[in-house]
């Protein structure tokens, strides 16, 4: 079966599965919910900040405080699109159909990926949108008409469906749902939280290296004086998905494809 075909399957047990039915309704849902209540919290809150916050504020990144729930919803989605037929025990017809294991993961991938960004993308203009309405007339605002604005919305598509990415890379890795989201999660909350036990000057070097701090590089229209800058975040992040797939599609080769130990 050629990458096309293995595609074409992909996609329709991509789209029928109840797993991602559901977890896209809970990303486009919280999403833009969640980030309409943080704006409005904003702005009520807004002449109470001090000067130097409200100086320093940025519009984008705040409108876009939405996605923190789509950066778990689309992880959760990457892993189950491929781990859930690890506990199905569906796997072993799907290699049937397509022998080549290195193509299967690249089908996956590729539905995956066009998939999730185009609902991304989709999600966080909606939700920039909905906050720069928000903060009219009380907060600053910017517009889409600004190349570095258009650019942090266009990257917090990207952020998010390079985190999609990564969690099916995880699938790959770890075959169980259970152990791929959970090891998602961490590097997610967890990982942040372990490197505020460090000394302060480790902490400047490590913590930009954070997937979630290299997000919020990426969807900030100003960046910040010890983080890198959105093309770098892209990059490091991009990296990241990379290694880890190329070590989940060599462990497929390699492993019975029917133990999802």
């Amino acid at each position: 079966m050629s990458l096309v075909s293995a595609s074409k399957a992909e996609w329709i047990k991509f789209r029928s599965v109840r797993s991602t039915v559901m977890g896209v309704a809970v990303m486009v849902v919280f999403t833009i919910g969640l980030g309409a209540l943080i704006d409005t919290a904003v702005r009520g809150h807004y002449h109470e900040m001090d000067p130097i916050r409200r100086l320093t504020f940025d519009p984008v990144s705040a409108s876009l405080y939405g996605t923190i729930v789509a950066q778990f919803a689309v992880g959760v989605i990457g892993a189950l699109f491929i781990t859930s037929e690890y506990s199905s025990g569906s796997i072993r017809a799907t290699l049937a159909a397509v022998p080549g294991r290195t193509r299967l993961a690249l089908s996956k991938l590729l539905v995956l990926t066009l998939s999730l960004f185009v609902l991304s993308e989709f999600v966080s203009f909606i939700t920039f949108q909905l906050g720069q309405t928000i903060f009219s007339g009380v907060v600053p605002t910017a517009s889409l008409s600004s190349g570095v604005v258009l650019r942090s919305v266009i990257f917090a598509g990207l952020f998010l469906t390079l985190l999609a990415m990564l969690g099916y890379s995880l699938g790959l890795v770890l075959r169980q749902s259970a152990a791929s989201i959970s090891v998602y999660v961490s590097l997610l909350l967890i990982l942040p939280l372990i490197v505020l036990a460090f000394p302060q000057s480790w902490q400047d070097h490590i913590t930009k290296f954070e997937p979630s701090q290299l997000g919020q590089a990426m969807m900030s229209a100003t960046p910040s004086a010890n983080g890198f800058s959105s093309w770098t975040a892209l990059l490091i992040v991009t990296i990241y998905v990379a290694v880890v797939f190329g070590v989940g599609t060599t462990l497929l080769n390699r492993r019975d494809a029917g133990a999802s130990q």
